[in-house]
């Protein structure tokens, strides 16, 4: 019998995470529809071929055996288990709240928790043991599947080595603007190409700002599918950002700048007048910093088959089978009551 999926999205970078999923769903015959929360996505993004649900009720009539989620929230009035499939890596991110990492908070949205791996397995499993309203099964990231299972596309300069910006939204934390100048000096030098890209949540005068100074060694992307230049990419520059976990999880070597939080034997530079020599020696594949890559990439995310979202769909049917939680979650009438009234509905 064919089972009908939804996926509840709220940001653009849903639909890297989402569509491997997608084709898994429709490989095995079933139905999946989209649901945008908000006006924060960027609905030209869509492929034509893609279904979306034009309002809250058409999602309740859908009637989905379950409901895929990369952010943080999902109203329990839609049917379905709530399945969380996260916006990203746990990475190396402290930022918390009431002294719990954002990652692990539990918001009583969620039936299934789908992590990516060890690193995040360990503590939601632990949080599974104390709520007893939720399952955890690590399956891997679907996101990541494309990674493992499409060809790189060739590169039309193979010259020059690719470096692949990613800088994090925080006004806090992103180093964009003190980079911006440096950025454009050594793109400017010709010896590498310069790939440019940021959270959806960047400032726009940020994003602007960059946009402003592109030239043949230096493109600015906007895109809902950024696999093919992480593929093509050969080092990375970040801050903060998330993205620099998937990066390392492909293998491939990162150079951060003014993150405290740095992992040990990754590249760590705190002077703007050392960023070149970092990257050129990142370039190098240094084998202390490759050994550490290996052993963060493992931990974070140890699949390389891309089968990520095989893993995840078979989580939900062994959830739908063999519901395995034992307690029932707490009413949280107050959040429940603001879901409805940001999105209108009040059916019964």
């Amino acid at each position: 019998m064919k089972k009908n999926y939804l996926f509840y999205i709220s940001e653009n970078y849903s639909f890297q995470i989402l569509r491997p999923l997608q084709k898994e769903i429709l490989a095995r015959g079933d139905e999946v529809k989209w649901y945008v929360a908000g006006s924060k996505v960027n609905v030209d993004y869509f492929n034509k071929d893609e279904s979306v649900v034009g309002s809250i009720e058409d999602c309740v009539d859908y009637n989905p055996v379950a409901v895929f989620v990369p952010g943080n929230m999902v109203p329990s009035f839609i049917p379905g288990i709530k399945v969380s499939v996260f916006h990203g890596f746990v990475g190396w991110k402290t930022r918390q709240k009431d002294n719990v990492n954002y990652h692990f908070i539990i918001r009583d949205c969620f039936d299934l928790y789908c992590t990516h791996g060890p690193t995040s397995t360990a503590p939601f499993k632990q949080l599974e043991h104390k709520h007893k309203n939720f399952s955890v099964v690590e399956t891997g990231w679907c996101k990541m599947d494309p990674y493992f299972k499409e060809t790189p596309k060739q590169r039309a300069e193979k010259k020059k080595k690719i470096v692949l910006f990613s800088s994090t939204f925080s006004p806090r934390l992103t180093q964009a603007p003190a980079l911006k100048e440096k950025i454009m000096a050594l793109s400017e030098q010709g010896k590498y190409h310069w790939l440019i890209t940021f959270h959806p949540k960047m400032s726009a005068e940020i994003v602007e700002s960059y946009k402003a100074i592109q030239h043949d060694n230096l493109t600015f992307i906007e895109t809902d599918n950024l696999v093919p230049y992480m593929q093509q990419a050969d080092v990375m520059l970040g801050d903060y950002s998330s993205m620099i976990t998937d990066f390392l999880v492909l293998g491939k070597p990162a150079v951060t700048f003014n993150n405290d939080g740095f992992i040990t034997g990754l590249k760590n530079v705190e002077s703007i007048d050392e960023l070149e020599s970092a990257i050129d020696d990142a370039l190098t594949y240094p084998d202390e910093m490759m050994n550490v890559i290996n052993r963060y990439a493992s931990a974070a995310h140890p699949y390389r088959d891309g089968q990520s979202s095989s893993r995840v769909l078979e989580a939900v049917d062994s959830f739908l089978n063999y519901n395995p939680v034992s307690k029932r979650k707490p009413l949280n009438l107050i959040r429940n009551l603001k879901a409805r009234k940001s999105l209108n509905y009040w059916r019964l």
